[in-house]
């Protein structure tokens, strides 16, 4: 993989006029910023981001920012700051909540997350070749990844900023004072999330590697490594796990079918196969750009190597996986005619839409649903209980939608992420009978495979709850006695459970 030499010339010839010939760098330029803007379009048609995640981390957020205020939440939790990589969207919500009121905030900040990555692609092409072409058009649509899909915010904001970062590394190549911005670059950089650091630096030493294999190659990213250093002195603060899981090749396969998924299993495979074997065409016939496919390479490998559970946080491998596409999209150098230029989007086009009529669709179904809590007093215990189905290839967007429940009613629920030691929100000793893990994440979650019942006669949070809120696709069989349902949607309802009064 030889570096491909900058088309410089394309800032200068005319671009043909018809669909055989190639188009102009600006015609590039401008469809990679319409396509980019374009890719929040979810967001747009939803009151509700249909996140997995996004319910959990709006709690978190509220949490945090009530700052003990209501009496409520200070007696079922806490909230530590934590100075490490995994921060972005919580710094950010702070002034935009104050702007704009907390769910409007998590709104802005999933709106923008998207069209920035898609600039980031823009960027680091027009950086390299001074044209958007086929590849970068391409990676759009890898945009809509599971790290997307399942509201991982400060990871997908840290990679938007690295792509950017990237695009300014090229920029500034040559220039003296280059590894001074790239201090604070770093960093910031980190702040949002660990994982997009290491993919920053991962693309400025695949992009070094191709200019000077060797030593140089390894020491050029150093102006990034200033993170070291909090890392290091607060590594005792958070506690994680080096795990692979169980069948580690056979989890390793599936993540890897499932690189794309999204809402459709056809198109998502569909769409994997065919860039996946682009991009070895393109390895085949010499056209990938090595400043950019050193990377890409990397990516894959580290994907394989890295286990799933890495310094507290889940997936880590699994997200490697659509940046590996990404970047080799990005490195296919291609020059395309006009008619095959302008169809390369079609891929982000389709899944772009599936991805915006499931949102409005679910978005409707959660509005009726949060009206429950209409009838829920300010402070009630709460165990959530949703019915996830292995066999289903979509996202679950209402894996943690009964968080809102905290977000509104200030209530105490048992969906969120608060395993002491690994998250900065957590509950309170005493609030919940031990061990503290039956009223955490994944404590919500009901395993239900095809033909089996679904029995919540004894759902454990519920024995520690006021009300069980559900949510699924299919009624539940059994619910513990004395359950009285007293608002119902198509997939969901709130019931009043029989529990006697607890103390507070």
């Amino acid at each position: 993989m030889d570096a491909m030499p900058q088309v410089a010339a394309t800032t200068t010839a005319k671009p043909g006029t018809g669909l055989r010939a190639r188009p102009g760098p600006r015609e590039g330029l401008w469809l990679g910023i319409v396509l980019a803007l374009l890719s929040c379009l979810p967001f747009l048609v939803a009151r509700h981001p249909q996140l997995t995640d996004y319910g959990s981390h709006l709690a978190r957020y509220h949490v945090m920012l009530d700052g003990g205020q209501s009496p409520f939440l200070a007696r079922y939790y806490e909230f530590t700051w934590l100075f490490r990589g995994n921060l972005g969207a919580d710094l950010l919500v702070w002034p935009l909540a104050r702007l704009f009121g907390l769910e409007t905030a998590g709104w802005l900040i999933g709106l923008v997350i998207p069209p920035l990555t898609g600039l980031g692609l823009v960027a680091i092409e027009w950086q390299l070749r001074r044209r958007v072409g086929i590849g970068a058009l391409l990676a759009f649509a890898t945009i809509w990844s599971p790290a997307m899909g399942m509201g991982f915010y400060n990871f997908c904001l840290s990679l938007a900023l690295a792509l950017f970062a990237f695009a300014g590394w090229i920029r500034l190549e040559g220039r003296r004072l280059r590894w001074a911005l790239f201090i604070p670059v770093g960093l910031l950089v980190w702040l949002c999330h660990a994982s997009g650091w290491g993919i920053l630096g991962v693309l400025v030493f695949g992009y070094e590697w191709s200019r000077r294999k060797g030593l140089p190659a390894f020491v050029a990213p150093w102006p990034l490594m200033l993170p070291l250093i909090p890392a290091i002195l607060f590594a005792g603060e958070t506690k994680g796990s080096l795990s692979y899981g169980d069948k580690p090749w056979t989890y390793k396969f599936a993540i890897f079918v499932q690189t794309l998924r999204e809402q459709s299993i056809g198109l998502d495979i569909v769409t994997l196969g065919f860039l996946v074997l682009l991009i070895l065409v393109s390895l085949g016939f010499r056209k990938i750009d090595g400043r950019l496919g050193w990377a890409a390479l990397a990516f894959a490998v580290l994907s394989l190597v890295m286990p799933r559970h890495f310094g507290g946080g889940d997936y880590a491998d699994y997200r490697l996986m659509a940046v590996t596409l990404t970047v080799g999209c990005l490195a296919m150098s291609w020059q395309a005619p006009r008619w095959l230029f302008w169809l390369a989007p079609l891929l982000f086009l389709v899944r772009l839409e599936f991805t915006t009529e499931a949102w409005y669709r679910n978005s409707r179904e959660l509005d009726l649903a949060l009206k429950a809590l209409d009838l829920v007093p300010r402070g009630a215990r709460i165990a959530g209980a949703v019915v996830v189905e292995p066999q289903a290839w979509t996202l679950n967007p209402f894996e943690h939608a009964t968080s809102y429940a905290t977000v509104r009613r200030d209530a105490l629920v048992n969906s969120h992420f608060a395993v002491p030691g690994v998250h900065m929100l957590r509950l309170r000793p005493g609030v919940v009978d031990e061990p503290q893990k039956d009223f955490l994440d994944p404590s919500q979650r009901h395993i239900h495979w095809r033909g089996r019942s679904i029995d919540l006669e004894h759902f454990k949070p519920a024995g520690q709850a006021d009300y069980l809120w559900y949510f699924g696709r299919l009624p539940p069989d059994r619910l513990p006695p004395g359950t009285k349902v007293i608002y119902a949607t198509h997939k969901s309802f709130l019931a009043r459970l029989a529990n006697p009064p607890r103390g507070s």
